[in-house]
């Protein structure tokens, strides 16, 4: 097919999402290796944001291809209630290299439906209801994930479900920036009395934002929400759906800060999205309520055998190639190339990275630090901004008043390089709308 035949058709008989479809511009897709993607015509793009920040390996790894050919040759699917060799290799292995004494795991399709079950097991486990979340958040698409996404997105879904409390994150947003550690974590306590701490079951939250901004916490921060939450009796979620694998530098971003949550959800980089899925992880003493109580939950695809066994050969590529070591060596750099462009652009109000993880926010005024699109809506700057990137052949993700830096974590020097070339040109567009 051509680009535009792939575009006509799949609009015509798919919805896109989060879009009105008559607003909907697709990009055709019909190959991708390494950190690039070609169209159809053979234009080639730098994928800056590892697609959903999510191919983590890069693209075309021919070590998950025949591990997943290998799959289907022997054995395609078989029922969970079935032991398979990749479930059971893919436990053991995530047992290892996950925090603490995280050793169980339940798998399922991707991370919006591990965030549903990691809820299930923390309400399971302590016999509360209450689930703290934070505003600037997001927890995936389905029911129960969507009402704990603290993102404009969750607005069409409400009411949701019920007992979900919400608390303030360390950071206000580009124009009041951060609360002190000790003001944060007052804020939690604030909120856990006010709402009874014999009420809540856990605290879900992403160790670093994803979509709602790159949000690297103060250090002290998530080590004063690990005492509080054991203080209380309630359970710590990490969703590392994004930050997990290596995106950080470490295998999940707690790791930074030697946090061992109670419960872990993770999908994106488990298999660098070659197959999906996810998983929740728990700690011992979680897992062992199960031995004779009844795990309410279930999924035809849990522990699907592809699925596992893409997992499996990715994290082998992760190890046999250096990939977290070479996030934390490349994320020095890119580091640097943010700093360089706040420096040199009058635009560019912030700049967050951690590993290959990385954003920047733009601005009006870096007196007034005014945003240069409004909170949960674009301006023609940021708009034309996403048009230059695509014209000169980056892809990433253009969202309200930021732009996001995620390449995969094979990604070279130069080839992040070449990348910053392109948005060092780009944020001409967005410095003609700053005040003089």
């Amino acid at each position: 097919m051509t680009g535009e035949e792939m575009i006509a058709l799949s609009k015509k008989h798919t919805l896109y999402e989060w879009s009105a479809q008559s607003k909907v511009d697709p990009l055709a897709v019909a190959r991708a290796k390494g950190i690039y993607f070609w169209t159809p015509e053979g234009k080639r793009f730098i994928d800056f944001n590892s697609q959903l920040m999510s191919v983590n390996i890069g693209h075309g790894d021919p070590r998950v291809i025949e591990a997943i050919h290998q799959q289907a040759s022997t054995l395609a699917y078989a029922n969970p209630f079935m032991a398979t060799e990749p479930r059971a290799r893919l436990g053991a292995k995530l047992a290892e290299i996950t925090p603490g004494d995280i050793d169980t795991f339940f798998f399922t399709n991707g991370g919006s439906e591990a965030n549903e079950n990691a809820l299930k097991i923390a309400r399971f486990y302590t016999g509360r209801q209450k689930i703290l979340a934070r505003y600037r958040s997001y927890h995936g698409a389905t029911a129960g994930s969507m009402s704990l996404s603290g993102d404009p997105r969750r607005w069409a879904a409400e009411p949701g479900i019920p007992g979900v409390i919400r608390v303030f994150d360390p950071y206000h947003g580009i124009e009041r920036g951060w609360d002190s550690v000790d003001q944060a974590l007052a804020n939690v306590e604030e909120v856990i009395q006010l709402e009874g701490p014999q009420a809540i079951a856990a605290f879900i939250l992403e160790p670093v934002t994803g979509t709602n901004g790159v949000l690297v916490p103060p250090d002290g921060y998530l080590q004063g929400v690990r005492e509080i939450c054991s203080k209380h009796g309630i359970l710590m979620i990490a969703d590392e759906v994004m930050s997990g694998f290596g995106r950080t530098g470490e295998w999940f971003a707690v790791d930074h800060w030697k946090v061992v949550p109670d419960l872990i959800t993770m999908a994106k980089g488990l298999t660098s999205s070659y197959l999906p899925l996810g998983a929740v992880g728990m700690r011992r003493h979680i897992a062992q309520h199960f031995q004779d109580k009844v795990f309410y939950g279930g999924l035809t695809y849990n522990s699907h055998p592809m699925g596992c066994a893409a997992a499996l050969a990715t994290i082998r590529v992760y190890e046999e190639d250096r990939l977290i070591e070479n996030a934390k060596k490349m994320g020095n750099i890119l580091k640097r190339l943010l700093s360089d462009l706040a420096s040199r652009h009058p635009s560019v109000g912030a700049v967050r990275s951690i590993g290959l993880f990385g954003i920047v926010e733009l601005v009006r005024d870096r007196r007034t630090r005014e945003p240069m699109a409004p909170f949960n809506g674009t301006s023609s700057e940021m708009t034309e901004l996403g048009k230059f990137f695509r014209e000169r052949g980056l892809y990433t993700l253009v969202r309200w008043n930021t732009f996001f830096t995620n390449p995969p974590l094979c990604i070279s020097e130069k080839e992040l390089r070449e990348a910053f070339t392109i948005i060092d040109a780009g944020l001409e567009v967005t410095d003609r709308a700053t005040a003089s």
